[in-house]
């Protein structure tokens, strides 16, 4: 079993920025995959970034693709998401995702283990 818990949401102007953590625990001796989704108010969950265990492959929904960066740090356990240039369309509940999966998850079928989700607010 892991936990996955994520923090850094928060309230930002248009263009401003954010960096979202998730920090993961239990049973993380594995080789997991991570990814970051996101569900704004009347809308279905929907991915927006992911990186393989390494580290060294990369996903990004094209929605997002220049202004946010996805990372990790296998020592801590902690992946990030740096989003730049956030607009208002960004507005959603965050959440972080893992599972032991060899490449880059796009979509949530890949996923077995969900964090409970931060909220991100971009006012314009």
């Amino acid at each position: 079993q892991v936990e996955l818990v994520e923090s850094g949401g928060g309230l930002v102007q248009a263009g401003g920025a954010l960096r979202l953590s998730c920090a993961a625990s239990g049973r993380t001796s594995g080789s997991y995959g991570m990814g970051w989704f996101r569900q704004a108010p009347g809308k279905e969950r929907e991915f927006v970034a992911a990186i393989n265990w390494s580290g060294r492959s990369t996903a990004y929904a094209d929605s997002v693709k220049g202004r946010f960066t996805i990372s990790r740090d296998n020592a801590k356990n902690t992946v990030y998401l740096q989003m730049n240039s956030l607009k208002p369309e960004d507005t959603a509940v965050y959440y972080c995702a893992a599972d032991t999966i060899s490449g880059v998850g796009t979509s949530e079928s890949w996923y077995a283990y969900w964090g409970q989700g931060t909220q991100v607010t971009v006012s314009s």
